[in-house]
């Protein structure tokens, strides 16, 4: 079909740096103005559908709203996740001052990124992930975007294909998505790209120095690169009574699926734990109608991750919906003949229950693997590219690695972290030596409400807030030794994907900056001359 060129501005319409979502003809496209040059893309993220003219433009980076997707303003390429498709780009042309788009006639809003195809004749080396999560996903993408074209094998414990595990603890969990809506990609996808899917079944040893790994029944394979991606493994509460039943875990789709079924049958739950996947628990629970409490050692949720004040917003907000709340306690005992019938807290409390979801954190799937180093909570250690040995590489919740902004070991345990660790790692396994320095970034979204973190404070000295935590409409960064180490925001969705690109570039403002009432991160962005550091 023939393309049709359609006149959607003129070039004095945008200025440096400036995007609007444009009609050409019956196709919306986002137009773009980098330096001189103008470029088209489709308007909307491939992964929630997010108005990308709302997100953040810097240099030829579009970073979405929502999840921080990134693309390639130029062609449409995927750069970030989450998203896993690209844009599609249009032809761009200037008549006079006219700016003109090549608009085809059927034209779909994405695209897969373009894919080598397997040829163990054209290449025999054998690259094995381990896990089928975000990183090992991201993984067996990303080799194949990369052109290899040798053997890609994924091996999960799991019987199902990858999947969006974020989701199991928010709009599933809640009954607003379907199970169909889940997989990552269709069965078909991985047949097509080579990708071969090994479920259901356990690794019990890798041997680093022989380059074998052993499962449960004994067989063994060989390989070439190793990605580890196991993820994490949510800790059990040793206590009297945790053997009962309707006590649920929330890690897998089978213990999504389980909640899902008990919650039919119960009238009252108790969440242990206010960090994310409690909460997200307690609201998704609450929205099916059972009455939830939630117990805490913690003085208010979220309180090591965003502090008392963002914690109390939530806990507030979940109070205004019916959830109850018992922080500053511990569970000391599970009660109950055969299914739990209660709590006991540690100051002698009982909370009457039919079921009890647990969200205490996860401990690294990492006890079969031999000959890496390993953390004291057990996390892979590995260098700025994720490579814990030779030919062994890391990715996601397991992988202990050194922040490339403060030099600090740690270890993200969030969605999109694993998928970035996961695409640097795969490039690594090819010999591109690429640093892993992606920013990390997470979100949640709670009876409608909705906050985005990027960066990573571990702890920080100071929180200076711009806005209302009350009006959900502010941003908090938090400091350490005057420096911005992360920044926490509601309602300020363009700001906080520019936070991400100035944390990125370490650009952020000073504190003395943060503390001016009319201080403009998007200014910043895009006049680094403002910047005082």
């Amino acid at each position: 079909m023939n393309d049709k060129d359609v006149h959607v501005a003129n070039t004095s319409d945008l200025r440096d740096g400036e995007m609007k979502e444009i009609s050409a003809g019956e196709t919306r496209i986002l137009l773009a103005r980098v330096g001189d040059r103008f470029h088209a893309i489709s308007p909307t993220c491939p992964h929630y559908g997010a108005p990308l003219v709302e997100g953040a433009l810097c240099g030829t980076r579009i970073v979405c709203p929502w999840h921080h997707a990134v693309f390639n303003i130029v062609n449409g390429d995927l750069e970030e996740p989450p998203a896993l498709d690209a844009l599609v780009s249009y032809a761009v042309r200037i008549e006079g001052e006219q700016v003109l788009v090549s608009v085809p006639e059927d034209m779909s809003d994405r695209r897969t990124p373009t894919m080598a195809t397997c040829d163990p004749a054209a290449d025999s080396r054998q690259f094995v992930i381990i896990g089928a999560g975000a990183a090992g996903y991201a993984a067996a993408q990303t080799l194949r975007e990369e052109g290899f074209r040798g053997n890609v094998v994924m091996i999960t414990r799991e019987h199902h294909t990858p999947y969006d595990r974020p989701n199991l603890s928010k709009d599933y969990l809640h009954g607003h998505a379907e199970p169909e809506w889940i997989p990552l990609r269709s069965d078909e996808f991985f047949t097509e790209h080579g990708i071969q899917l090994v479920l259901n079944r356990e690794v019990t040893r890798v041997d680093a120095h022989a380059k074998t790994i052993t499962f449960e029944s004994g067989e063994t394979m060989d390989y070439d690169a190793l990605l580890v991606a196991t993820g994490g493994a949510p800790i059990r509460l040793n206590i009297p009574g945790s053997d009962l039943k309707n006590i649920c875990m929330l890690r897998s789709f089978a213990d999504s699926d389980l909640i899902i079924e008990t919650a039919k049958n119960s009238r009252r739950a108790v969440v242990v734990g206010s960090s994310f996947i409690g909460m997200e628990a307690a609201y998704s629970l609450r929205e099916r109608g059972l009455e939830v409490t939630v117990v805490a050692p913690s003085q208010e949720p979220f309180e090591t991750t965003l502090g008392t004040e963002v914690g109390a917003l939530f806990r507030r907000l979940h109070e205004s919906h019916g959830v109850r709340f018992k922080l500053g306690s511990i569970v000391y005992h599970f009660e109950g003949s055969h299914n739990v019938e209660a709590v006991t807290l540690d100051n002698g409390e009982q909370i009457e229950t039919d079921m009890v979801v647990v969200g205490a954190g996860v401990r690294p799937v990492t006890h079969f693997i031999e000959g890496v180093e390993l953390d004291d909570a057990g996390g892979i250690v590995v260098d700025s590219r994720l490579c814990a040995a030779d030919g062994i590489y890391a990715a996601g919740d397991i992988a202990s690695f050194k922040d490339p902004r403060t030099g600090e070991r740690m270890r993200i345990e969030h969605w999109r972290t694993a998928q970035q660790q996961g695409r640097a790692a795969a490039r690594n396994m090819l010999g591109r030596d690429v640093a892993f320095e992606g920013v990390p970034f997470f979100w949640t979204r709670q009876f409608d409400v909705g906050l985005l973190y990027v960066g990573h404070a571990k702890s920080w000295d100071e929180i200076i807030f711009h806005g209302e935590v009350s009006s959900h409409d502010f941003l908090a960064f938090y400091l350490r030794r005057g420096r911005v180490q992360a920044v926490a925001g509601m309602n300020r969705d363009r700001e906080m994907a520019v936070a991400e690109e100035l944390l990125r570039l370490g650009r952020m403002p000073a504190r003395e900056q943060l503390k001016w009432d009319d201080i403009s991160l998007v200014k910043i962005l895009h006049a680094p001359e403002l910047i005082n550091v």
